[in-house]
């Protein structure tokens, strides 16, 4: 599933994942994590974004292969498209066949790894794999965009513990000038919830990302019906 234009009335509902605040480290997170993961994909949440940074490439290959694995099951028993898209290392998200990489501050350029991505014959035929961006400026969006990003996320639009470093909320009116400005989707991040959503919609977002709005959910379809039928 490609990121539908701004027209669209589907929004892109994303889930990153946080193993250590869903069990104890004294518990097995990963299983608790694949759980939550069963979960948000029988709910039908668009894209599920792999963001452990602690893992080592072994242990994050293993993690990824496990959810991809698992996720395409429940694609194919319900006959929808749940992404699993990878943080920061494109190596895995490639070798684990997942659907795509986001990319950091401190990731590669995207425009790097665009034009590598191009330039390999083998991944010519590699064309639902997704390269996003995390922006906090309408310039850096327009950097990412222009790079080749298929989509960005923006934010913190509210305030959120998640996102403190990143500085002050930058509001639902900053959230639009960077819609305005790029052409890709843009997804609005930190301190969403079933509350304020429609206004990220408002305000021009293609989607929202969050981990606590999917990851605490006790009824994850619940939410994602409420979520969707707010962008109407």
């Amino acid at each position: 599933m490609f990121p539908p234009g701004k027209s669209s009335h589907a929004p892109i509902l994303c889930y990153v994942t946080d193993r250590k605040a869903l069990a104890p480290a004294n518990s097995d997170q990963n299983e608790a994590l694949l759980n939550r993961i069963r979960m948000a994909a029988g709910a039908g949440i668009d894209w599920i974004q792999i963001r452990e940074k602690d893992l080592s490439a072994k242990e994050l290959s293993s993690l990824t292969r496990d959810v991809v694995a698992q996720t395409k099951q429940i694609n194919e028993r319900n006959g929808k498209l749940t992404r699993i898209i990878v943080n920061d290392r494109v190596d895995v998200a490639l070798s684990e066949n997942s659907g795509g990489v986001h990319l950091g501050g401190h990731s590669l350029p995207v425009h790097h790894v665009c034009k590598w991505l191009a330039a390999k014959p083998d991944l010519a035929e590699h064309d639902k794999f997704l390269v996003g961006v995390s922006c906090h400026s309408v310039q850096a969006a327009a950097i990412a965009a222009g790079g080749g990003a298929d989509y960005i996320f923006f934010g913190p639009v509210f305030a959120t513990p998640s996102k403190a470093s990143f500085g002050a909320p930058q509001g639902l009116r900053r959230l639009a000038e960077v819609c305005g400005a790029v052409s890709i989707p843009v997804l609005a991040i930190g301190g969403i919830t079933r509350n304020n959503a429609s206004d990220c919609y408002a305000a021009g977002a293609g989607g929202i990302v969050a981990i606590r709005l999917f990851q605490d959910a006790k009824d994850p379809g619940s939410e994602v019906a409420d979520l969707r039928a707010s962008s109407r």
